[in-house]
């Protein structure tokens, strides 16, 4: 937890080169406290949840790993063209009340990802069968809306990072994010409705991967 948040502000102070920048503190607060309150509930109601995503124990697929390579990639891109637009040569400005807005959103989808941890045991980091966990179908919660509810968090967090930081040009890395994750979703669906039992039939009754009537 503690090396998240250090890479994450070294990357932010490190590009703006400096410290007084009271979104970066913010953003960096808002991670802090979102950190220790998933791991608190984790540590009390889903050790082997948090093992899976930290350390998964079976094999991942190979287009996984290049799926997160871009998407780590993409992600730095995020934190350090806003530290380099809003922390130190300003070359957007953008009003108060969207950083406001991105706040908000960000709170809203921790919860998101919240109740889909709640939601899925098996809710694994990478893209993966866990036959060693007797991985099952997940139908309840958020999986009664969408098929990857925890993908939906992601893309809209990154830019929500954006402007909370207060960065129109980060906004172009955070949405180069979404077509990484609708194909990783593609990908890692097809491997689901192979792979797993019971998905297909789920498939039929939850039609739609990420946006309800869209797809």
């Amino acid at each position: 937890m503690f090396i998240v948040i250090l890479v994450v502000d070294a990357i932010l102070f490190g590009g703006a080169g400096r410290l007084d920048w009271p979104a970066a503190w913010a953003l960096t607060l808002l991670f802090f406290l979102f950190l220790v309150l998933m791991l608190s509930w984790g540590l009390k109601n889903a050790r082997a949840l948090l093992e899976e995503r930290i350390r998964p124990a079976g094999e991942v697929k190979s287009w996984d790993k290049i799926v997160l390579k871009i998407y780590n990639v993409l992600r730095f891109a995020v934190l350090f063209i806003a530290a380099l637009d809003a922390g130190r040569f300003r070359w957007s400005v953008m009003p108060g009340i969207f950083q406001i807005f991105g706040a908000a959103v960000f709170v809203v989808l921790g919860l998101i990802v919240w109740r889909t941890m709640c939601a899925n045991s098996y809710l694994s980091s990478r893209a993966r069968i866990q036959s060693d966990r007797n991985q099952k179908v997940v139908t309840t919660g958020p999986y009664q809306y969408v098929r990857h509810p925890m993908y939906v968090a992601i893309i809209l967090l990154n830019p929500c990072l954006a402007l909370i930081l207060g960065s129109w040009w980060a906004i172009i890395p955070a949405a180069l994010i979404c077509p990484v994750y609708m194909v990783r979703t593609w990908l890692e669906d097809r491997m689901l409705l192979d792979e797993l039992a019971g998905y297909r039939d789920y498939a039929s009754r939850v039609r739609y991967r990420l946006v309800p009537g869209v797809w």
